[in-house]
This record gives structure tokens, C-alpha cells and sequence, in this order.
């Protein structure tokens, strides 16, 4: 079960995941709620519009409401300060990745906890 701590601790990961599809085209609400489900996220509406409506308070997101017969929907789309910060964020997170994957290959294997260590 996800608690709030695991949420927060994410809540950056899906920044990025919404900046990323925001850059690749618009998004709405539901849709991307349905595109995190896709990757473990599991994000309600009550908390994922208050993240919208903040990123395009920063500057990351710009929303426009399409309409359509009868109803209508907020889409979201990536500002040039959005896509500017997500190549930024990219570079961190491959520095990050090669820290936590790449090394453990040419790094020499733990050593077994029964050997003594000397001081």
C-alpha cells in the first residue's frame, strides 16, 4: 500500500513524467492520470490537478480549454521554460542513473558479511 511519504517521495518522478508527455503533445487531466497508472503512479484527481494548476503557476505548463459540443476539457502543454527545465532535469537524472546502475557493473562485488574486517 503507497502511504503519503511514498507519494511525496515520487511526486518529483511524476513531475518529470508529466513535463516529458507535455512536451510531446498536449495532455489533459484523465489522460494523464491514466498514462501514470501505466508506470505504478496511481494518482486521483484531487491530487493531480492541484499539481497541474501549480506547475502552470511556475511556468512549466500553459493550459487552454478545448471545447466540444456540450462539454469541455483543460489541456495542458509544455511552455519554453517547461521543455528548458525538463532537458535540465534530463541531465540530472542520467547522472543519477549511472550512480545507481552503471557502476554496480564495474564496481567488485560486495564482500560476504562473515569476513572479519581489520581496523
Amino acid at each position: 500500500m503507497e502511504t503519503a511519504a511514498d507519494r511525496w517521495f515520487y511526486s518529483g518522478l511524476i513531475r518529470l513524467h508529466i513535463l516529458h508527455h507535455a512536451v510531446e503533445g498536449p495532455i489533459f487531466g484523465l489522460g494523464i492520470i491514466e498514462e501514470l497508472a501505466h508506470h505504478g503512479y496511481k494518482l486521483s484527481p484531487g491530487a493531480l490537478y492541484p499539481l497541474l494548476h501549480s506547475m502552470e503557476r511556475m511556468g512549466y505548463l500553459r493550459s487552454t480549454e478545448k471545447r466540444s459540443g456540450k462539454w469541455s476539457r483543460r489541456v495542458y502543454r509544455a511552455t519554453p521554460l517547461g521543455r528548458q527545465i525538463l532537458q535540465d532535469a534530463k541531465q540530472k537524472v542520467r547522472e543519477l542513473f549511472a550512480e545507481l546502475f552503471e557502476k554496480e557493473s564495474v564496481m567488485p562485488a560486495p564482500r560476504s558479511k562473515a569476513r572479519s574486517v581489520r581496523a
